[in-house]
């Protein structure tokens, strides 16, 4: 199902804003932005695409943000999207949240789900990506 292209429009209009901002560095304005796309979306919203990848930059904008209970809060939504089971980055963005609120089974969890939906690859995106495959490795999860 697609968006009315009215709607469609002006989705992307600010989700392009939220991403300039948050290649800035402005992570909450970008949210911001973020967050009236999804005002935007018909209802019921969690049903369309554009809610799962709209959660999930708001989960990792409120992650750089330090605000892990608001990032867990909105990479949980992404998951209840259709696609977000299958999103490697909501997966890996979750377990790093987790084991930022000391969830370490959790977190655990979500890395190896991240890993075993795109392998390394998703973890060497970002400096600290290392960190957390070892986290795999010295779960025994991983050689």
């Amino acid at each position: 199902m697609e968006l009315p292209p009215n709607v469609s429009r002006q989705v992307d209009f600010l989700s392009e804003e939220g991403n300039d901002l948050a290649d800035q560095g402005a992570f909450a304005l970008a949210a911001e932005k973020w967050v009236q796309a999804l005002e935007l979306l018909p209802p019921p919203a969690a049903e369309w695409e554009a809610y799962m990848w709209l959660k999930a930059s708001i989960g990792d904008a409120r992650y750089q943000l330090a605000d892990f209970d608001g990032a867990r809060e909105a990479l949980f939504d992404a998951l209840n999207n259709p696609d977000g089971q299958e999103n490697p980055f909501v997966h890996y963005r979750l377990g790093q949240t987790e084991l930022a609120l000391n969830n370490e089974k959790a977190g655990i969890d979500e890395l190896l789900k991240a890993y075993m939906l795109d392998g390394e690859e998703i973890f060497l995106e970002e400096d600290d990506g290392h960190v957390f495959l070892q986290k795999l490795r010295d779960a025994g999860l991983l050689e």
